[in-house]
């Protein structure tokens, strides 16, 4: 019964009673301690039943809440759930009765689940009312606001690194990067009002080599030869390679193609006899160059003349094998051929689809692309993202496959990967993100485990983190700008780096900056955002 059908009984039995002129004086006094005491009663028990109603509503919040923020569970599963998450926050002493099994019903975007406690009355009982049954119930629906979330993930080489449980931080970002993307496919009650965007960066980011022609591709660095200039006139088949192969050289390799094996000598047969071919920029401390590939060679082409040169006093003429060599040891000279040589650039089909940091202070906002100085440069780098930059989509099975596609490399640039974020919500070239509609809530989701280290013109070392984080702390000062809430989280594998305060001053609020130091956390953390983001709310 209850606590209304109560009230309603106690009150028709007192009206009998008043109504009944039988008897004296004294009975009727006696008798009316009946109604009185009932009266008192039901007070005291409509206090307790408010005391479970109350209680009762809370646990039932934070079951609602627990079963609708957990993705692909089946009946029985929820069931449990609810359960487990109802007995762990439903504190009410039992002598106000024991509630009855969690009910759980889903019904589109909601979720609501329920429980009745039969609570034994006090002084009512003496009305023959001995329980009420108290039914509460909570309902949890997700937002109807639409949202976009721009999904910015670490590449770098340290996400291989592996926490005391072996799990590799990698991998545990695919796994949780899985999860979210499920959260958010749920969240969505109409096709395409949740969309999402990947995008991997280390140094660099990987639009795709499909935009080998998209217009907004600068080729300048791409196609450019080595500093210095051509190699010397009489440099050709067979000579010592004329560059070197130091901390800030990048001496020869035999082909064209990028990462081929080392040279100490010109070709002087096959089908690059004479190609005098640079190898990749060796990694440094001052610039950004490290890990960069020349994409192209110079021939050399005999033009029938010689130019003597001065050897000193090497027998085999200073590496110079095309020449003849006259005078004595210490003074020793020779004819060398001479030849033309042309840097001669490899097709652009060769590139591997990654791109660089703009023209600051292009790098840091989405400024659209309508000139060279605001184009994205073409980089062929040993550390280009394998995964390839996504558009925002709501087509999860190929947001999954990016995913499944990240494998670690590189150097960190975070500023890149918070860039291209931007981008990815914003209308225009290069991404071409739909028009924003109303009542759209945008996200960014940057995670990195390391401290800036490399962009296009830092290069790869701890003394260049303030360089690099002076590029980054722009970005995010434009993204907030802009609207974005941003969820920065840094990944610290037993918080041997100390805080990123890059990433910190990057969220949008203290709330939102997380600080982990095992790759599990990384799975929960992810999944917390998510169930934050889509707005899981209690709805009654």
């Amino acid at each position: 019964m209850s606590i209304g059908e109560t009230l309603r009984e106690a009150w028709v039995r007192a009206r009998a009673f008043l109504s009944n002129r039988d008897a004296n004086v004294a009975m009727i006094f006696a008798i009316s301690i009946i109604p009185v005491t009932i009266a008192a009663g039901t007070g005291l028990d409509l206090a307790r039943a408010m005391i479970v109603r109350s209680a009762l509503s809370e646990a039932l919040d934070s079951s609602a809440l627990a079963v609708a923020s957990t993705t692909g569970l089946t009946q029985a599963q929820m069931q449990t759930e609810a359960q487990n998450y109802f007995n762990a926050n439903y504190k009410t002493d039992s002598s106000y009765g024991t509630p009855s099994t969690i009910s759980v019903v889903v019904s589109g975007q909601e979720v609501t689940v329920s429980t009745t406690v039969p609570m034994p009355t006090t002084l009512i009982g003496i009305a023959g009312i001995h329980t009420v049954n108290i039914t509460e119930s909570s309902t949890v629906v997700w937002g109807q606001n639409k949202l976009w979330v721009s999904l910015v993930l670490d590449n770098t080489g340290s996400m291989t690194q592996t926490d005391g449980t072996g799990t590799s931080k990698i991998s545990a970002l695919i796994t949780a990067t899985h999860q979210l993307l499920t959260m958010l496919q749920n969240a969505s009650s109409t096709a395409g009002d949740v969309r999402a965007a990947i995008i991997p960066f280390s140094k660099t980011v990987n639009v795709g080599t499909s935009n080998v022609g998209a217009s907004w591709i600068d080729w300048t660095d791409w196609k450019a030869a080595p500093p210095g200039g051509a190699p010397a006139t009489t440099v050709g088949p067979g000579d010592s390679c004329p560059w070197s192969s130091g901390s800030d050289g990048f001496g020869c390799v035999k082909t064209p193609t990028n990462g081929s094996s080392s040279t100490s000598t010109i070709p002087s047969s096959g089908t690059y006899s004479g190609y005098i071919c640079p190898g990749v920029e060796a990694a440094n401390a001052s610039t950004g160059a490290g890990g960069h590939y020349f994409n192209g060679c110079y021939t050399s082409v005999a033009t029938g003349g010689t130019t003597t040169v001065s050897t000193g006093s090497s027998a085999t003429c200073n590496g110079y094998t095309n020449c003849t060599c006259t005078g004595s040891n210490g003074s020793k000279k020779c004819k060398a051929d001479n030849y033309t040589h042309t840097w001669t650039v490899n097709a652009t089909s060769t590139w591997d689809g990654c791109v660089m940091d703009r023209t600051q202070s292009y790098d840091v906002n989405t400024t659209a692309p309508t000139g060279t100085s605001t184009y994205f440069p073409a980089e062929n780098t040993q550390s280009c993202v394998p995964s390839v930059l996504g558009t925002l989509s709501y087509d999860w099975a190929a947001l999954s496959a990016q995913v499944d596609a990240m494998t670690a490399g590189g150097s960190t640039n975070q500023t890149i990967g918070l860039d291209w974020g931007m981008f990815a919500q914003t209308p225009g070239v290069p991404l071409s993100a739909p028009a924003l509609p109303a009542n759209t809530n945008q996200y960014i989701i940057i995670l990195s485990d390391g401290l800036n280290t490399q962009d296009r013109w830092s290069g790869d070392g701890s003394n260049q983190a303030a360089a690099v984080d002076a590029r980054m702390a722009l970005a995010c000062t434009n993204a907030k700008a802009a609207g974005f809430t941003v969820y920065a989280i840094f990944v610290d594998l037993n918080g041997t780096q100390g805080n990123s305060t890059v990433l910190q001053d990057c969220a949008s609020d203290s709330s939102k900056y997380f600080d982990l130091t095992t790759s599990g956390a990384i799975i929960t953390t992810l999944n917390a955002i998510g169930q934050q983001i889509t707005n899981l709310r209690v709805a009654q």
